[in-house]
């Protein structure tokens, strides 16, 4: 079991969202998932990018990345062997491996590595809400600029979402805009979204409505989840991404049914103890 404080991070705050249950075996349970092609060819394509800047700037061209991606990828069979099991014949990697290539050379349409130095790569940070929630992430990239103003990139392996599905992304954007504006006393001018698959970049400059709107949001949530974790209830929500979800087998809206809740899981995840089984 962990011993991290209890937080909330953009990627738990989704779970919850769009489903309890599914937050509740994620984060409470930590029930194992098997690997996914698609998050793992992101997984894969972050971990490029992170390596390319290790590079001298000149160094930093297309070429070298596109060389990188077979390494790495072994490098992460090496690590896990399950992800083996990924693809059912050597085309089938093959062709996984072109489409990860694919989105390095996306990459080189988007910006030139040779003139940007990060502030930080795959930065975790961490800040605590007065009277609310930890926060916690991992931020792919943190820049600078030669006036002293700090962006905020984040690579996304997918196709960029149409305007009505961007609040998921667009919500983790102002997350770590208020994260960062909290530890480092300046608010980020610009947090960017590099879309990988199509080209497409998205830009957000956060303003102080957005800054009270996203704090009111992972307040409000916060507040949601610890009531589910006092009550020991986290109740399915079926949706369209029901399809989807690793965990159908034991979810109630399909017939399964939810195993025992642990009460020293949910009060190590979020500092709640189920008042049921409360001693």
């Amino acid at each position: 079991m962990s011993d991290r404080a209890p937080a909330l991070s953009p990627s738990r705050a989704a779970d919850f969202k769009q489903c309890p249950l599914l937050y509740r075996y994620r984060a409470i349970d930590r029930m194992p998932e098997p690997p996914s092609a698609a998050a793992t060819l992101g997984t894969l394509v972050h971990a490029v990018l992170e390596d390319l800047f290790e590079l001298p700037a000149p160094s930093r061209t297309e070429a070298a990345a596109l060389e990188m991606v077979l390494p790495r990828w072994l490098g992460m069979l090496q690590e896990r062997p399950e992800l083996a099991t990924l693809h059912q014949s050597e085309a089938a990697e093959a062709q996984w491996l072109g489409d990860a290539r694919e989105r390095v050379r996306t990459y080189f349409e988007l910006e030139n590595p040779t003139r940007i130095e990060p502030d930080g790569r795959e930065l975790l940070v961490e800040v605590q809400l007065e009277d609310g929630p930890l926060l916690r992430g991992i931020i792919d990239r943190v820049d600078v600029a030669a006036d002293g103003s700090l962006r905020i990139i984040d690579y996304k392996s997918g196709r960029s979402p149409a305007p009505r599905y961007s609040g998921a992304a667009k919500f983790q954007m102002k997350f770590y805009a208020l994260v960062i504006e909290r530890l480092r006393e300046r608010r980020p001018a610009l947090t960017r979204l590099l879309y990988l698959r199509d080209g497409v970049h998205i830009d957000l400059r956060p303003s102080d409505e957005d800054m009270a709107a996203v704090e009111h949001e992972v307040r409000e949530l916060w507040r949601e989840i610890t009531d589910a974790a006092h009550t020991g209830t986290f109740r399915p929500k079926r949706s369209k991404l029901c399809g989807w979800c690793s965990f159908q087998s034991l979810c109630p809206e399909f017939g399964g049914a939810s195993p025992a809740l642990n009460a020293d899981a949910v009060e190590a995840a979020i500092g709640v103890r189920p008042v049921a089984q409360s001693h």
